[in-house]
């Protein structure tokens, strides 16, 4: 496989050192690829997918994946694509974070023991100990002020109201030791990031050079962005996580399933690990008919499958099958368990005698006897997806898996009566 040619073809090449250099050298052998995640929150996000799924796609081509959890980065924070300063964690914060970030890094890698298996490894561990005086000797020397201000993300910073602090300023250097250490220890010849990332990375490469004596490589990919052009990100309004107690299975699903028409080609290429003739194809079929919106539905399967495995991607489409008119009453339980989460619910002690018009009450999606009245004489209400009328009582066949009653009142206005 000619993973460059992949990347290209996916556009996800954005700045990169000799292609022809790295085409040769990863045709001689398989190499270690590595990409930090900083643990600046207990979860990854949507953003973070880009970098996760290159690894992927290195260790598929046969190559090694060191996926870096950055305990140590994550306390100084990346000043880049930033305009102001970001909070200090403390370090049972930190790692706490690290530790949620890790279990979903092995999610996508393949961690099963072999010459492609997966590492693992935590920047705290080989910087916590490093005496400041050695720092500044061993890796600070090799370093002008000129270089590092040079560099975009330091410059824009420098340009703005808020400037840089000292301690922004020097995470280059620790970003740069780390590649050298992974270059020492782990033999590792490429860095890969988000396009904000480059400074980062070249400052990598020239450490490498100047202690190691080796050529080693850099790439980029372009930052996932949305319609708008705005980046994906955890500070953003309505981010997306990729833990499903912050971003539900279902809200993760449906993310997906609003994607811009616009962006369906770019999320299928970069987004998924289908080949790029087939989401190609699935693109074009797209846009002949986007109001099926087939696209959207084969990414939001693809991607969900990814994160949160494809019995989970199942349960999420079919609880939206449910709450966009499905027949309720052919979902199996853990549909009915997703729909729960996403729907108001209120628990009662029994359902059998339950006058709709109490029911809706209780529920609130009546203000009082005569709104629900009212509202059930007009064909307004269906329980498990049937109209009914205003003298209905429910009975206990109507609970769905011996659980729970599906009630809608209008075209999407949802509860669930459960009964426990």
């Amino acid at each position: 496989m000619d993973i460059v040619a992949d990347l290209e073809a996916r556009g996800l090449i954005h700045d990169s050192t000799d292609l022809d250099a790295l085409r040769k050298r990863l045709a001689e052998g398989p190499i270690g690829v590595y990409c930090g995640f900083d643990p600046t929150a207990d979860s990854l996000h949507v953003g973070h997918l880009l970098g996760q799924l290159t690894l992927r796609r290195f260790q598929l081509a046969g190559h090694r994946p060191i996926p870096l959890a950055g305990g140590a980065t994550g306390m100084v924070g990346d000043p880049s694509g930033r305009s102001e300063e970001r909070n200090l964690l403390d370090a049972a914060t930190l790692d706490a974070n690290v530790a949620a970030i890790k279990a979903q890094l092995e999610r996508l890698l393949d961690f099963t023991p072999g010459p492609t298996a997966a590492l693992l490894v935590d920047n705290a561990s080989w910087t916590r100990d490093v005496r400041l005086l050695d720092f500044l000797r061993d890796v600070g020397k090799h370093f002008t002020v000129n270089q590092m201000v040079a560099k975009e993300s330091v410059r824009a910073r420098m340009q703005s109201d808020t400037g840089i602090s000292y301690t922004e300023f020097s995470y280059m250097l620790l970003q740069a030791h780390d590649y050298a250490w992974l270059a020492q220890h782990h033999d590792c010849e490429l860095q890969v990031g988000g396009s904000d990332q480059w400074g980062n990375i070249t400052a990598g490469i020239d450490l490498v050079r100047r202690t190691l004596g080796r050529t080693v490589h850099g790439m980029t990919w372009p930052l996932l962005t949305k319609a708008d052009g705005s980046k994906f990100g955890k500070t953003a309004a309505g981010a997306v996580w990729l833990d499903p107690a912050r971003t539900s299975v279902y809200q993760f699903h449906q993310f997906w399933m609003h994607a811009d028409d616009a962006e369906v080609e770019r999320y299928l290429l970069q987004l998924t690990l289908l080949p790029v003739e087939e989401a190609r194809e699935v693109a074009a079929a797209h846009r002949e008919h986007p109001e099926r919106r087939t696209g959207q539905r084969r990414l939001a399967r693809e991607v969900t499958s990814l994160v949160h495995g494809a019995e989970a991607a199942e349960a999420a489409e079919a609880a939206a099958a449910v709450l966009f008119g499905g027949d309720p009453t052919t979902a199996p339980p853990e549909v009915l368990d997703t729909v729960a989460g996403e729907v108001p619910c209120t628990d009662v002690p029994e359902v059998a005698g339950l006058g709709l018009v109490e029911a809706l009450v209780r529920t609130g999606l009546a203000s009082s006897n005569g709104d629900a009245r009212r509202t059930l004489a007009g064909n307004g209400v269906a329980v498990n997806g049937v109209k009914v009328g205003p003298d209905r009582t429910l009975e206990e066949g109507d609970l769905l898996h011996g659980r729970y009653v599906l009630l809608r009142k209008g075209r999407s206005q949802y509860h669930l009566l459960r009964k426990g």
